[in-house]
């Protein structure tokens, strides 16, 4: 088990801790403390940038991608069709329509796992359903999707087959140029479930 996973897994649990000393809100629907501790250590909140990259391009109607990070990192960079919610601003109740829905998968991401996990707790807490994680965030998005790897030659064919993916996958989503736009990758065209961000956003963390 890698340092850098464990200081992850560290940070996450105190967070975890945090949320659950924290008194109790007249919110009904609140999950209970030691309940959201299971859900916490529970992996399947997770889900890989190769399956979030196939359900933009099949043009998947049931998952709103919430990008956390900062307004000027959003507007910077992130991916298709994803709404800006900055972390500091999650619990805001503008935004509760958006982050708790039902039959939609609602998909966190920021530069890493971190902060998008936070934000995953926080509205796990009130009780929402459906939500996600995209594992490793954009900096596995850039080395899997945007710029993957060619396998050695001694590797399985699931392997080329994984590669062959990524690497249309590239393509499509505009060929890894590393200063793209998040107006520029909208020329691709991709029809996802939308929600107009708001131009006067800030902060975050």
């Amino acid at each position: 088990m890698s340092k850098v996973y464990i200081i992850f897994a560290s940070l996450l649990i105190l967070v975890a801790f945090g949320l659950v000393l924290l008194p109790d809100t007249e919110h009904e629907d609140q999950i209970p403390p030691e309940a959201l501790l299971k859900e916490i250590m529970n992996q399947s909140r997770f889900l890989s940038a190769d399956l979030i990259a196939a359900r933009i391009i099949d043009e998947d109607p049931s998952i709103m991608l919430v990008d956390v990070r900062t307004a000027e990192a959003y507007n910077s960079y992130s991916l298709p069709g994803a709404i800006n919610i900055p972390l500091k601003e999650t619990l805001d109740e503008e935004w509760q329509p958006y982050l708790n829905q039902r039959g939609v998968d609602v998909v966190f991401f920021s530069n890493g796992d971190l902060f998008a996990d936070q934000a995953w707790i926080l509205c796990s807490r009130l009780g929402y359903k459906n939500l996600y994680v995209m594992e490793g965030g954009l900096n596995q998005w850039f080395t899997q999707i945007m710029q993957p790897t060619v396998p050695p030659d001694t590797s399985p064919n699931e392997d080329f087959d994984l590669y062959s993916f990524r690497k249309a996958a590239s393509i499509y989503f505009g060929g890894g140029a590393p200063a793209q736009s998040t107006q520029d990758i909208k020329g691709e065209n991709i029809q996802i479930i939308r929600r107009e961000k708001k131009t006067a956003t800030a902060g975050g963390c």
